[in-house]
């Protein structure tokens, strides 16, 4: 079962995110930082495939978090999407240069996270 890792700091966000991915068939971790992500994918025994970022979040945003996940060449494969309320065309710019794979913006549908997935090329 592939898995995934949604870092968000408000919790319902990512209860919502969870339930989501976990009806596409993902095994579901959570972290409400990107300090708290770092930790857990340092700790796991198998790497993370997919990972639902938000920018705005206390310790380590989700922009740093990026950066730190793409200096690991073992997660060079791990889809990452950023899930974030920032909606100017500079934050999305910044993100992608940074290695994010997708963006989506909140408030988002079900449908819209899931074409978001598939144009990252996320198979479930």
């Amino acid at each position: 079962m592939a898995k995934a890792l949604v870092v968000d700091d408000s919790k319902a966000v990512r209860m919502i995110l969870s339930r989501i991915l976990r009806g596409l068939g993902f095994e579901v971790s959570q972290a409400s930082n990107g300090r708290e992500a770092m930790e857990l994918i340092d700790a796991a025994p198998a790497p993370v495939t997919l990972i639902l970022a938000d920018w705005n979040m206390p310790e380590m945003d989700g922009l740093e978090l990026l950066k730190r996940l793409r200096q690991k060449p073992e997660l060079d494969s791990t889809v990452v999407v950023m899930v974030t309320t920032e909606s100017e065309l500079d934050h999305m710019m910044a993100a992608l240069d940074a290695g994010a794979n997708e963006y989506v913006m909140k408030p988002f549908t079900q449908d819209i996270l899931v074409e978001k997935l598939q144009l990252a090329g996320v198979r479930f």
